[in-house]
């Protein structure tokens, strides 16, 4: 390790969580094991392999290009690429075996240039409908009605009708129960255009958890294998996260009252303060929203003061620490935690976006009961 910035994942925390959500959700419900953007930030294919070991069905991806990195990896398992693709790469999704999102009639129109109804392979989709996310998806009747004789084609398999719920996590489900009823309205055009579905689905990781019936043939799991999820909502089932991150004092100095930390003077000491250095930044990930959360050094908290630069930050000690010093942006040091979800809280956002913004200059060293199995830093792959 040249850098004295890392993430460590604990590859056994994400087989456990995954273990105990199969255990959770009805039996007859199928797991998608979603493992987009680099699985969280947690590395996709160490993902993947742990979550499918554990009982994942199927995996989950946003792009054509995850999807790839995958079969490339040695994954064998069905894989849902959530976002359409341009209809020119249909031959190159069904070259790797990908399941494919389809949102409307006119894709199915563009695609038939590049791959004729007499073709040999099947070309397996699942159809989103959005029932009040907004973003895509089927709306209404007429546009079934115009996507149904696509999907009557003798090459084409629908696999999966499924929708994606905007309030899920909230206390008030009023809205959510509008969602669940369009979706059932939805199921209805289906099973009156006599097209065989084999699973419909609606239900990400909060659904899921918060509400079983919901999971009908299979539920979209993301967020909870990583641990990310609302506890105080469900209370039933214990996940706990697998990421941490850590760095380690660049520089210690004393500055007098009355100094200046930082760009454009964004902090002031207002005493005589120990002032420590540490090796990360925007460029890393952690962005200028993260000025005024604590870190842990040694196991003490102390505040991150001034702007946030490209690759180094400051934070105000609560005493003298040598260089060196262990500092922990996420996590456990000692019996002290920077929980990630405090974070989340800080930017207004969630836990995911914190891990899957960590960039790959950031090694990420892979645990396995606690010991060290294998470290990524970009490209390269060190295994132990």
């Amino acid at each position: 390790m040249y850098r004295d910035t890392w993430a460590e994942i604990d590859l056994s925390q994400i087989r456990e969580n995954v273990i105990k959500i199969r255990k959770f959700l009805p039996r007859s419900t199928k797991i998608m094991a979603v493992v987009k953007a680099n699985a969280y930030g947690h590395g996709d294919i160490e993902t993947a392999k742990e979550a499918v070991e554990a009982g994942a069905d199927y995996l989950g991806v946003a792009f054509i290009e995850e999807a790839i990195r995958l079969r490339n990896a040695g994954l064998k398992q069905s894989i849902l690429i959530l976002t359409p693709i341009r209809p020119e790469l249909v031959l190159l999704a069904l070259e790797h075996d990908l399941m494919l999102t389809v949102t409307q009639a006119s894709w199915f129109q563009e695609m038939r240039k590049y791959k004729p109804v007499h073709t040999l392979h099947k070309l397996y989709v699942h159809v989103k409908m959005d029932t009040g996310l907004g973003r895509i998806g089927i709306r209404t009747k007429e546009e079934w009605d115009e996507m149904a004789p696509w999907l009557r084609a003798s090459d084409v398999v629908v696999d999966g009708f499924y929708t994606h719920f905007a309030t899920a996590g909230e206390a008030d489900n009023r809205y959510l129960q509008l969602q669940i009823q369009r979706f059932l309205e939805m199921k209805e055009w289906s099973s009156m255009s006599r097209i065989p579905i084999n699973h419909y689905h609606c239900a990400g990781s909060v659904a899921a958890l918060r509400f079983p019936e919901l999971c009908m043939d299979m539920a979209r799991i993301g967020a909870a294998i990583y641990g990310f999820y609302p506890e105080k909502r469900v209370p039933n089932i214990q996940l706990k996260p697998a990421f941490s991150m850590h760095s380690r004092l660049l520089q210690t100095k004393k500055l007098k009252k009355g100094e200046y930390v930082g760009y454009n003077n964004a902090y002031q000491t207002d005493s005589d303060q120990w002032i420590g250095t540490v090796p990360i930044g925007y460029a890393d990930g952690w962005s200028q929203r993260m000025q005024n959360t604590e870190v842990l050094v040694e196991g003490y908290r102390a505040e991150i003061i001034g702007k946030i630069s490209m690759d180094q930050l400051m934070v105000k000690l609560p005493m003298y620490f040598p260089e060196g010093s262990k500092v922990t942006f996420i996590g456990y040091s000692g019996e002290q935690e920077i929980p990630i979800q405090e974070l989340a809280n800080h930017i207004g956002g969630v836990s995911q976006e914190i891990t899957s913004s960590i960039t790959d200059r950031v090694l990420r060293i892979y645990k396995e009961g606690g010991e060290v199995h294998h470290e990524i830093t970009g490209s390269r792959t060190k295994t132990y």
